[in-house]
């Protein structure tokens, strides 16, 4: 039998390799942001920032193959909104379990949306960031809604949580108005 204190020595990880050019879907975020009329900005984190409809949004992009794309926004809880942590966080769990592609969360006194998706070169990126953005915003609305109302949740109930049954309604407005 072999020590098990001693540990074999591997070699280092290879340093993951950063195409020419630098990062390329940061790049791509960039122009599509731009043509949309946005004037996104890389930050300290090396997050693409820009602002919609006064709100502020990051893309965080992560290069390889497949790509790694994270839209996402963080909003200071206020006092008018219920501080009970166990309504906040049944709240973001009903977001989370009522959408595709969009995580809610809570840190440290902070509403945390965001989406992600894997990015292929052939991946139209200007209709993602398009998409996600709009979904992350839907989301922060849904978990206002959420917080506020009295339930049900989908972690205590039976029924669909209040997040589904708006968002079926949102839908069902939406499909009338367009006929």
């Amino acid at each position: 039998m072999t020590d098990p204190t001693s540990l074999p020595n591997f070699a280092p990880p290879a340093a993951p390799s950063v195409p020419a050019g630098g990062n390329q879907l940061q790049q791509r975020v960039l122009e599509a942001l731009q043509s949309e009329g946005f004037r996104p900005e890389v930050d300290a984190d090396g997050d693409v920032s820009y602002k919609v409809e006064g709100q502020q949004l990051f893309v965080r992009c992560v290069d390889g193959e497949p790509a790694m794309m994270r839209v996402f926004g963080q909003w200071q809880i206020t006092d008018d909104l219920p501080q009970d942590i166990t309504k906040q966080l049944l709240a973001a769990n009903d977001v989370s379990l009522s959408l595709n592609i969009v995580k809610t969360g809570l840190a440290n006194g902070n509403l945390i949306v965001t989406g992600e998706h894997l990015v292929s070169g052939a991946d139209d990126v200007k209709a993602l960031v398009q998409s996600t953005t709009q979904m992350v915003l839907t989301a922060v609305q849904l978990w206002h809604q959420a917080v506020t109302s009295d339930g049900p949740h989908a972690a205590t109930s039976a029924e669909p949580p209040a997040v589904a049954q708006a968002m079926a309604e949102a839908v069902q407005e939406g499909n009338a108005s367009a006929q």
